[in-house]
């Protein structure tokens, strides 16, 4: 019997799934709350926004004397790419990615996602004679704003559909992580980062042997991030890699696994904190005219509006069509492509990890860097757009739909006292 694509998930995921929309919703909204401010602050107050940006902070003699923006995107996001680590592993040991039949599914639909964006950001720069320096801006999703986006236009839409964007954005953080560690690590410092390795295998046969207590394991990662910042590999690596470690299986007389645990304490810290002071920092271009003529004009910023909003929502789209074209599996009966094209349109929502990666990529062109900030805020706007036209209009049938079930439930509620059958209507 062929499987069928985005089928019901079971209780506990969807009880799972629930918890994180609610969680990455209320952050979606901070981070967009964060943004507007960084918007307003940079372009009315100019001089105090860069002044407060580039406060520095931290110990000389560690190379850790970092300006704000820095401790933002260095520091706040390895939370965040903790909690992306620990839903990750999660999935793999407990949920959908354990099944290898329903794992590929996502998996191919995050890579499509990453290769769009690249051949359309490509294209653009080979045609127009550009840098290919930020080939991996558009590649990444921002799991955060893609779900507060669907929590506001998507009440209706099958269960089905949300846990298969938190799953892909998932896989699509730990591509992106991998982007970052291979392709933005410069003058590597080997022993940094084997005390770095050193510390995450004890932490791992900590988790084995159930050893719990988070005054070890905080001063045990504060340090692994202080080594892996020094080795010269971006230090956000250091939260997927903790994430990746922690054990996600219930052991007898466990209410809940370490990984769930951590995920539960750390989610709101990550959410309601690091990723919108990351996003104040992060957001704030200066916006004229000129800069967003050079956005459409310059084949840089160009290709990574193009990538955002097509690339992803093509290769998502694609991957996932060949995919049921070509192997046993089918669409849910009860979806329709439509539902998986809004879905990959709004995968182009590529706000915190795209600015991260512009921030490498161009750390030493400001005046592409600029660009590519503003680059990667409209590119998100336009695929939040094109998602709420899809979706909205997919989410009205879904709605009408329930409304005609619960008519047809009421109806069929009515106590037998008050039905006429049709024998005793010929008595009556």
């Amino acid at each position: 019997m062929p499987r069928r694509l985005f089928s019901r998930s079971s209780w506990p995921e969807a009880q799972f799934v629930a918890s994180a929309l609610r969680s990455e919703t209320t952050g979606g909204f901070l981070m967009l709350i964060a943004a507007a401010t960084a918007l307003i602050w940079a372009n009315v107050a100019t001089d105090s926004y860069t002044t407060v940006s580039t406060t520095t902070i931290g110990p000389a003699s560690l190379h850790l004397d970092l300006d704000l923006a820095t401790w933002a995107a260095d520091g706040l996001l390895a939370v965040f790419f903790l909690v992306a680590g620990l839903e990750l592993k999660r999935e793999l040991v407990v949920g959908s990615l354990r099944r290898p039949a329903e794992a590929i599914m996502p998996i191919v639909a995050a890579a499509c996602g990453m290769i769009g964006p690249i051949l359309a950001y490509t294209l653009t720069n080979v045609i127009g004679g550009g840098s290919m320096q930020g080939w991996a801006v558009p590649t990444a999703t921002d799991i955060a704003f893609a779900l507060a986006v669907l929590a506001v236009i998507g009440s209706r839409l099958p269960t089905a559909l949300r846990a298969f964007l938190l799953t892909l954005a998932v896989v699509d953080d730990l591509l992106a992580i991998t982007i970052i560690a291979v392709f933005f690590t410069s003058d590597l410092e080997l022993w940094p980062l084997l005390g770095a390795a050193a510390i995450l295998v004890v932490y791992a046969l900590l988790q084995r042997r159930n050893v719990r207590g988070w005054w070890l394991y905080v001063p045990m990662g504060i340090v692994c991030w202080v080594l892996m910042h020094e080795s010269g590999v971006h230090a956000t690596v250091v939260g997927v890699a903790f994430g990746l470690l922690t054990r996600a299986k219930h052991r007898d007389g466990e209410a809940e696994a370490p990984a769930e645990r951590v995920e539960h304490n750390v989610r709101p810290f990550s959410a309601v904190l690091c990723v919108p002071i990351f996003a104040l920092f992060a957001a704030g271009v200066t916006v004229s005219g000129e800069s967003l003529r050079e956005v459409f004009t310059d084949p840089v910023p160009l290709g990574v509006v193009l990538g955002l909003v097509a690339g992803k929502a093509l290769g998502i789209f694609g991957g996932t069509y060949l995919m049921a074209r070509f192997s046993r599996a089918e669409l849910n009966a009860d979806l329709s492509w439509g539902d998986v094209f809004g879905l990959s349109a709004i995968a182009g929502i590529g706000f915190t990890v795209s600015l991260l990666i512009g921030d490498l990529a161009f750390q030493d062109d400001p005046y592409h860097g600029e660009l590519v900030k503003t680059a990667v805020l409209i590119g998100s706007l336009m695929a939040a757009l094109l998602a709420t036209v899809v979706l909205g209009r997919r989410n009205a049938v879904y709605r009408r739909l329930a409304e005609e079930e619960s008519r047809d439930e009421d109806h069929d509620g009515i106590p037998d006292v008050y039905q006429i059958s049709d024998d005793d209507s010929s008595t009556r």
